[in-house]
């Protein structure tokens, strides 16, 4: 199997860094709301990452991730520049709608910001005006915020501690952006379940169609396992292939943040396991002392 190589890596945080690898082909054939799966060596596990922007001419894809597993904490640690994925398979799900709307809020939190980065550009390109709402928890954990803004018309920031832009969560900048722009026609968000939650509850009362991007357990991202499987006005979908996007106003979110807690026992057995196994805990804490975020909530870092 053909491995990818690693040319740009930038960390944002302790817990957030992007990593830009060579894959031509799939450069060429990205969309907004696109995923890929990823292998970071032949033994590894199958993890599925939103395409966080891509350049055709150079060939690359980019990926931003947050360690907050076994896995992409393992990833953190040993991926570097002149190193390589063993597999990237996609672009996979179907590429985000960019809808004929003359006015498009573009609603990110946390780890959300990145996925949310090729819609605002896309929207832009179309030619609509974008309204963009970013989320962080302090200024520390700002990244994009150049990018934003070349994409945008008009950029809210909100930090949870006020350290930068306005204090408050997305919510409180998503209600801001609607009293200055009565006449947006469409809003996408995407960030943890809750944050999406929350967004669509705030818009479904105007009548504003919102689209999120869903984000449930992954193993094959073709269809086959099921895994993925997401309730979508009262019928059962699969993220994989019928989304990562849907409306938000149908999302059982409930149901969501349910499915992203069952396997947390396995999941901090496997995270435990790998600490001893790389002498992690003498570095970083016991591996009890290093609990894991929710999978359902915002995450330090994103």
């Amino acid at each position: 199997m053909s491995e990818f190589g690693i040319v740009t890596r930038e960390d944002y945080s302790d817990v957030t860094f992007m990593l830009e690898v060579r894959h031509p082909l799939m450069a060429k054939a990205a969309r907004p709301g696109q995923f890929v799966i990823v292998m970071h060596d032949r033994l590894g596990e199958r993890i599925p990452l939103t395409i966080a922007d891509y350049d055709r001419e150079r060939g690359t894809v980019t990926l931003v991730i947050q360690a907050v597993g076994k896995t992409t904490r393992q990833m953190q640690q040993e991926c570097r520049v002149g190193g390589s994925m063993h597999a990237l398979a996609g672009p996979m799900g179907i590429p985000s709608p960019l809808s004929h709307a003359k006015k498009v809020l573009c609603v990110g939190g946390g780890l959300g910001v990145a996925p949310v980065f090729p819609q605002a550009r896309g929207f832009k390109e179309a030619g609509a005006q974008v309204i963009g709402v970013l989320g962080f928890r302090s200024k520390e954990l700002v990244f994009w915020e150049d990018k934003f803004r070349n994409a945008c018309d008009d950029l809210i920031l909100c930090t949870n501690d006020g350290s930068a832009g306005i204090r408050g969560f997305v919510t409180d900048g998503l209600q801001l952006a609607l009293e200055r722009h009565p006449d947006i026609d469409e809003v996408v968000a995407i960030g943890p379940p809750v944050m999406m939650k929350a967004c669509a509850d705030a818009t479904r009362a105007r009548g504003i169609r919102t689209m999120v991007s869903v984000n449930p357990i992954m193993v094959d991202g073709t269809g086959m396992c099921g895994g993925c499987r997401v309730k979508v006005g009262g019928q059962v979908r699969f993220a994989c292939v019928d989304g990562p996007d849907f409306d938000g106003h149908q999302v059982d979110f409930d149901d969501l943040m349910a499915r992203l807690r069952r396997f947390g026992d396995q999941e901090r057995v496997a995270h435990e396991r790998w600490s001893e196994s790389c002498r992690m805990a003498a570095l970083h804490g016991t591996a009890e002392e290093q609990e894991l975020p929710d999978p359902s909530e915002q995450a330090f870092g994103g």
